[in-house]
This record gives structure tokens, C-alpha cells and sequence, in this order.
């Protein structure tokens, strides 16, 4: 490999600690990214890399190569959690009850390294390569509402990498095949019969049905069932008169997800019943799974995250995730690889402590340009 991406990323380390930095500081919920959207048009400007505006919030940012070769495209999420911040950093949250808690403010750092490393090496690009920062991936899915939006056309495949408590600093973790759930979020309504709580026989109670409900739910086989919140009554001596309970399933691969979903609304209409209770499910799927089902370009992807790093630096994941995350819609519409970086610190995403080392964004800097450098490359 005739460029050393590592060398050339760790020689971006002050700047990009800096728009690490700036960023964290700015955190901005799904949709509501603009200072977020600003600090990255700036930064894009000051490469004299062209962008445009989608979505609002989004940023297309496009690279072109002096050689003919494939497109792709590098993917960063770029919204925050509602989520106190407690890691007591210098440049901890400005935004009280917002904060980069799952690692976005290090995704963006790191597509941004790659740029630089990309807009400085035009001459050897082959093809072209795009950046897209992507709206709200925390909630509604931004990945799909900027697919619709025709952010793939003209694009081979798309790349993307999540930080990752699990993994040490300066590691890049791949997985074949299945690696992140499918997943479908509901909303349960019981629907029983208000009545004073002298008087049970004369009601329904929402509440009694709903405690039978959740257990039998958690059970369902083929997955993960979580119920988050509940929600019911008026007053301590008064029968609910329903009863509303919201929660996710997570699984491997969209059939089986139809299969829980299914079996969630047959078990919540049946337990109701018991009770003489109605029950109304609302069921919506949600993110669709990441499954890197390309053997070749996963393998491409590791094959270079080996030169880039060396063999000890790089980690094989051998089982599939429960969580979700959004970029599986870019996989369902072209080919590509997700891998994970080494966060380097010792609290769970989502965390009010949660805070990645710099070496996460400086490894997946370099990593990131030296996968599209070689697939853009590549012959088919």
C-alpha cells in the first residue's frame, strides 16, 4: 500500500481533536442537527470539498478522483441522545440533556479525517467518493428518508463503522454475515373499564391485564422483547381504564421479525382477553438489520484494516449484536461493509459517561480512506 493512511491520520490528530472536540460540545437531537450541520459544512469548505444540504440537517460531500474507478460512499450518523452528560471533560456538552452518548460526535470525526486524507491524495483516487452525514439516526431512521431522497444515485457501495466499548483502542472489529438486529418498535394499548376501587367487580382493570400481558410477551422465542414504559390510571382508588405499554423487539433478519410481530399481537390479544379486556396493538418495524452479506467486500474490508493496522489490531466478530442501528438500509439498497472501532473507554454506549479516546477517530480515519481508496480500485 503506497500511502501509509495511520501516518497520515495521526498527522490530522490536533485538527481533528479540535472538530472532535467542537462537536461534542454541540450536540443536537435527530432533525435538529444546524449547529452540527454548520461546524461540518465549515470544516468541508476549508478542504474545498463541495457539499450540499438534504433533509434539512444532512450534508452530501463528494471527492472526485484524477482516475476512472467505482463510487462509494462513507456514511456518519451525526444526531445526539437525550442524555445528561457526566464524564466532567473540558469539553463535556453545552446542550443541557443532550449528549453524544452513543459516539456519533467520533463518527463524524472520523468521515471528516477521511476526507482530509482523500481530498489530499485526488491524484491517486480512483472514482469518486462520497460523504454523507445522516439526520437522526437515534430516531425515525434518516438513513431511509435520505435513500428516498436519492442520495445512492450513482453509488457502488457505501461503508460505514460504529465505536464500540468492547473493542480496545486502536482496533477495528468485523463481522460476517449477520452483525446488528432487525428490529420493530410497538405501542400496546389495554382497553378495559373504569370503576372505583371499591367496586372491582363493576370494571375491567386495564392495569391487572397488562401485568399478565408483559410476562407472556418477554417470552416470545426468536429474539429480544423489551418493554421501556408503562403507563396508566388517574388516581390510586379508581380501576384504569386502560393501560398503555410501548417497548422493541430486536432479531436476526426481517422474516423472523414479521414472525415476533405477529406472535406479540396474537399473545396481547389473548391475554387481554382473559381479562375481558380490548387490547389495540400498534406495531411499526423500524431499522431492518445490518447484515454484511458481501463476503468479498467485508473480506476486502478486513484484508485492509490488516495493512493499515497490522494483524493484532484487527478483530474477527464472531457473534451477531442485538442492537439496531439504521445503516442497514443503505445495505438493503447497494453493497457495502460495516465494521466497528475500538472505543478505548470502560462505560456502555448510551452511558452519561460514555466517551471514546482519540485513537477511535484517528484509526477509523485512516481506515475508512484506505477501504474506499482499494474497493473504488478494485476490479469486479
Amino acid at each position: 500500500m503506497s500511502i501509509d493512511f495511520l501516518k497520515e491520520a495521526e498527522s490530522l490528530r490536533p485538527r481533528l481533536t479540535e472538530i472532535r472536540k467542537a462537536l461534542h460540545r454541540s450536540p443536537e437531537i435527530g432533525d435538529h442537527e444546524y449547529r452540527t450541520a454548520e461546524i461540518l459544512e465549515a470544516e468541508l469548505d476549508s478542504l474545498g470539498i463541495p457539499h450540499h444540504r438534504l433533509l434539512d440537517t444532512a450534508i452530501v460531500a463528494r471527492i472526485d478522483g484524477k482516475k476512472p474507478g467505482k463510487n462509494s460512499a462513507i456514511r456518519s450518523d451525526i444526531d445526539a441522545l437525550p442524555v445528561n452528560e457526566a464524564t466532567g471533560c473540558d469539553f463535556a456538552s453545552q446542550n443541557p440533556g443532550v449528549m453524544h452518548a452513543c459516539g456519533h460526535d467520533v463518527h463524524m470525526t472520523s468521515a471528516l479525517g477521511a476526507a482530509m486524507i482523500l481530498s489530499a491524495h485526488r491524484e491517486e483516487l480512483c472514482g469518486s467518493v462520497s460523504i454523507l452525514f445522516q439526520p437522526n439516526e437515534e430516531g425515525d431512521g434518516g438513513a431511509d428518508r435520505m435513500i428516498k431522497a436519492g442520495v445512492l444515485e450513482g453509488i457502488d457501495a457505501v461503508f460505514g463503522c460504529h465505536v464500540d466499548p468492547a473493542l480496545p483502542a486502536g482496533h477495528i472489529g468485523i463481522k460476517y454475515g449477520n452483525f446488528y438486529a432487525a428490529s420493530a418498535t410497538f405501542k400496546i394499548t389495554v382497553i378495559g373499564k373504569s370503576a372505583h376501587g371499591a367496586q372491582r367487580d363493576k370494571g375491567i382493570d386495564s392495569i391487572e391485564a397488562a401485568c399478565a400481558i408483559i410476562p407472556e410477551a418477554l417470552k416470545i422465542q426468536g429474539g429480544v422483547v423489551s418493554v421501556g414504559t408503562i403507563h396508566a390510571g388517574t388516581a390510586n382508588n379508581i380501576l384504569a381504564g386502560t393501560c398503555e405499554f410501548t417497548g422493541i423487539i430486536r432479531t436476526y433478519g426481517t422474516d423472523e421479525r414479521a414472525r415476533m410481530c405477529r406472535e406479540l399481537e396474537a399473545v396481547c390479544v389473548e391475554a387481554a382477553g382473559r381479562f375481558g379486556a380490548k387490547c389495540r396493538c400498534e406495531i411499526t418495524d423500524s431499522c431492518p438489520g445490518i447484515v454484511n452479506d458481501n463476503d468479498a467486500l467485508t473480506s476486502l474490508a478486513e484484508r485492509t484494516a490488516r495493512e493499515v493496522l497490522g494483524d493484532s489490531r484487527v478483530d474477527v466478530i464472531e457473534k451477531p449484536l442485538f442492537i439496531s442501528e439504521d445503516f442497514g438500509f443503505f445495505l438493503m439498497a447497494r453493497t457495502g461493509c460495516f465494521y466497528h472501532v475500538g472505543a478505548g473507554c470502560g462505560y456502555p454506549l448510551h452511558s452519561d459517561h460514555f466517551l471514546p479516546v482519540p485513537e477511535a477517530f484517528i484509526t477509523a480515519s485512516a481506515v475508512h480512506a484506505a477501504v474506499v481508496m482499494q474497493y473504488n480500485k478494485a476490479k469486479e
